[in-house]
C-alpha cells in the first residue's frame, strides 16, 4: 500500500516521559536468583541490547491521563484550538479498559468537539504511524482539517512480571531465557502527533505519505499472553528476538525499496532517519542492510529502551529538540512492528514545534 499527501503537515509533537528510571544493572540485581542459579555474568543485559536504562510510570496512572497531557502539549505549542480537531486516534498497545475506547477518556479530558471522530487503533509498535496515515488521509480528502494521534505505553507491569517469572521458574536454562530478554528492554513513554491541513500550519513540516508492507508469515515470532488491560494487567511476552530482528530487517529492505520508488527519492535524498527503537544490534543491521549512514540516524533506546508505539514518535520529537533535524531535511520514518508489519513515512522537515515534560514532574 502506498499513500501520498500534498496538503498535510506534521504540525506539532507533544510528549511525556516518566521521571522514574531503572538501569539495566538494577534489573539484573532484581534477577539475582536467576543470575546466581545460571551463573550469568553481570552486565549481560546492557551488553546484549545497548540499553542502559528505561523509565516507568507510577503505579495506577492510566494511559488516558498521559495521552491527554501529551495532546495538550501538542495543541498548546501549535496554538491550535481543540475545537478544530476532527479526529482523535488513541493508538498504543496499552489502554485503560477493554471498553470503552481509551480515546473516549482522552476526548473528555481535552473537551474536544462532540463532532470529533473518536476511536482506538492498535498494531503493536506501529499504532501511531498507522494512525497518522489514516488521519492524514482524512485531512487530504478534506473531511477534517486537523487530527491528534496519540499513544501511551507503560512497561512496568511487563518488566516486573517477567522478573518474577524468571526468578520463580527453576526449570529455565541459559537457552530458554532468551525468549524473555526482549521483555526486559521495554520502557514507558507517551507521544502525540498533531496533523493539520497545510493552510493552518506554522511549522511547514510536510507529511508526504509513505508505504506499508505486511509480512504476516512471521506473526508468531512475538506473542503476548491473553488480552488484559489496566490495573490487573500482568503480561508476559515470548519473543524470538534474533529471528524477529532478521525477518523484520528483511521486511524493511523490501519496504525501503518500494518507499524510495513511491516517494521518487534516491537513497542519498534521505538526509535523516528516525527508526523504531529496539536496541544496538537492530540499529546496526538496519543501517547496514538499507545502506544508510548511521550518522543520519537518531537513537533513544540507550536511555528510553523500547517504548512500543511511542518509540519512533517520541524519538522524532527529541531529534527535533536536540538539533538533529535541520530545515530542508528529507526525513525517513522507518517503523517495524511484530506481525511483521513495516511502515515507512516521508517528511520534508522545516521546524520543530515540540513540547515535552516528565510525569510526575522531576523535583
Amino acid at each position: 500500500m502506498n499513500l501520498k499527501f500534498h496538503n498535510v503537515c506534521l504540525e506539532a509533537i507533544g510528549y511525556t516521559l516518566p521521571a522514574e528510571t531503572w538501569t539495566s544493572a538494577e534489573i539484573e540485581s532484581r534477577l539475582a536468583p536467576l543470575y546466581e542459579r545460571l551463573r550469568l555474568p553481570d552486565g549481560r543485559l546492557e551488553l546484549m541490547t545497548g540499553i542502559r536504562q528505561r523509565g516507568f510510570w507510577p503505579r495506577g496512572v492510566l494511559p488516558s491521563a498521559l495521552s491527554a497531557a501529551s495532546c495538550r502539549r501538542a495543541l498548546d505549542v501549535a496554538d491550535i484550538s481543540p475545537s478544530r480537531i476532527g479526529c482523535l486516534l488513541h493508538a498504543s498497545v496499552c489502554r485503560d479498559f477493554l471498553e470503552p475506547a481509551t480515546a473516549c477518556a482522552v476526548h473528555d479530558h481535552l473537551e474536544l468537539s462532540p463532532e470529533c471522530m473518536v476511536l482506538d487503533l492498535s498494531n503493536a509498535c506501529l499504532g501511531i504511524l498507522n494512525g497518522a496515515l489514516i488521519a492524514a488521509s482524512m485531512i487530504e480528502s478534506g473531511q477534517i482539517e486537523a487530527a491528534l494521534v496519540v499513544g501511551s505505553e507503560g512497561g512496568r507491569q511487563l518488566v516486573e512480571t517477567t522478573i518474577d517469572t524468571l526468578n520463580a521458574d527453576t526449570s529455565l536454562t541459559r537457552k530458554t531465557i532468551k525468549d524473555a530478554i526482549a521483555s526486559l528492554t521495554i520502557g514507558s513513554a507517551s507521544c502525540a502527533w498533531l496533523l493539520v491541513n497545510r493552510r493552518l500550519s506554522r511549522s511547514g513540516n510536510q507529511f508526504l505519505g509513505g508505504t506499508c508492507h505486511a509480512n504476516s508469515t512471521w506473526h508468531r515470532l512475538c506473542l503476548s499472553t491473553e488480552d488484559q488491560t489496566a490495573s490487573n494487567f500482568q503480561p508476559l511476552m515470548s519473543t524470538d528476538s534474533h529471528e524477529l530482528m532478521i525477518r523484520g530487517v528483511e521486511t524493511a529492505q523490501t519496504t525501503f525499496r518500494r518507499f524510495l520508488e513511491h516517494m521518487q527519492w534516491r537513497r542519498q535524498d534521505v538526509t535523516k532517519i528516525v527508526c523504531h527503537q529496539v536496541g544496538s544490534a537492530h540499529q546496526k543491521l538496519m543501517c547496514e542492510t538499507l545502506e544508510l549512514d548511521p550518522a543520519i540516524d537518531f537513537v533513544t533506546y540507550p536511555w528510553l529502551g523500547n517504548t512500543g508505539s511511542a518509540a519512533l514518535p517520541v524519538t522524532l520529537a527529541l531529534a527535533a529538540e536536540r538539533g538533529h533535524l535541520q530545515r530542508g531535511d528529507r526525513v525517513g520514518l522507518f517503523g517495524i512492528g511484530s506481525g511483521i508489519n513495516c511502515v515507512m513515512l516521508g517528511c520534508h522537515w522545516q521546524t520543530g514545534l515540540v513540547s515535552g515534560a516528565r510525569w510526575p514532574a522531576s523535583p
